[in-house]
């Protein structure tokens, strides 16, 4: 095998690391927003100032973060090892993979127009 083919692999292997920790930062910073979420509201409750309603509003949503960030690590977790895995194969060639990025913007966009519908249903109720 030529120099310059590892050497081209080593590049790939170092931006696979590289994608993979940009990845655990989303997922840690998903996590850490539902989870903050959550906690909030555990806080204006204890003072009684959350309605029911919006408790359970809010816990969905802070639940559906935290699912997406776990979900999002795993999947990204996979596709690290594929990539490291075909790196290995002297015959290594680029192969187009499902986008975890693109998947994790549609589900945070469905979390952010569900937020949305619950803030409007809220203050639509008495």
């Amino acid at each position: 095998m030529a120099m310059t083919d590892e050497l081209a692999k080593q590049r790939n292997r170092d931006a696979a690391e590289r994608t993979l920790m940009a990845w655990i930062r989303t997922c840690l910073s998903l996590i850490s927003f539902g989870f903050g979420l959550d906690k909030i509201v555990a806080a204006i409750r204890s003072r009684g100032g959350v309605r029911m309603h919006a408790e359970w509003g809010v816990r969905l949503i802070a639940i559906a973060f935290i699912l997406t960030g776990v979900i999002a690590m795993v999947a990204a977790t996979r596709q690290h090892g594929r990539n490291l895995r075909r790196l290995l194969r002297d015959n290594f060639t680029y192969t187009e993979e499902p986008s975890i990025a693109t998947a994790t913007a549609v589900m945070i966009s469905l979390i952010g127009a569900a937020a949305l519908g619950l803030l409007l249903l809220g203050a639509v109720q008495p």
